[in-house]
């Protein structure tokens, strides 16, 4: 167990397993946008957004290495993590809504029905970090204190 700032926050296997593995899985797409899904990620930046698409491919690619490798190296800041992370899926979200939008083929995703099921998906991770990390006990622990 955890505390910071008078708020416990407590670890389980399942959390602990569960944080590892969203880990895993950011570092394998932080590493697959520098290297073999990267033409495909930059058909996925939506193209209102002022930047070059291979510098947002290649920088979302960096920040998922950092963050896969924080939820799995740094257990005692888990939840600040979890939190960074979440805030990471919302961030990253209107481009899953572009590609939905403009009716961009990637990934296999060549359908519309297929592109809105994986909308479904991003608040499933949002939930996954803030849980695994206990990021999401600790905000309703810190809510409950005020």
């Amino acid at each position: 167990m955890v505390t910071r700032n008078s708020v416990a926050v407590k670890s389980s296997r399942p959390r602990t397993v569960g944080r590892i593995v969203l880990g895993s899985v950011l570092l394998f797409a932080g590493i697959s946008h520098l290297s073999f899904a990267r033409e495909a990620f930059r058909a996925q930046v939506p193209e209102w957004l002022p930047l070059e698409p291979d510098t947002v491919v290649l920088a979302s690619g960096v920040v998922e290495i950092a963050l896969g490798g924080a939820l799995v190296a740094l257990p005692k800041k888990r939840t600040t993590v979890g939190l960074v992370v979440a805030l990471f899926f919302v961030a990253i979200f209107p481009g899953n809504v572009s590609q939905l939008t403009t009716h961009t083929d990637s990934f296999g995703l060549n359908t519309d029905a297929a592109r809105g099921i994986r909308l479904i998906f991003q608040p499933l991770l949002v939930i996954w970090a803030l849980w695994s990390t206990g990021a999401w006990g600790a905000l309703r622990s810190r809510r409950h204190l005020r």
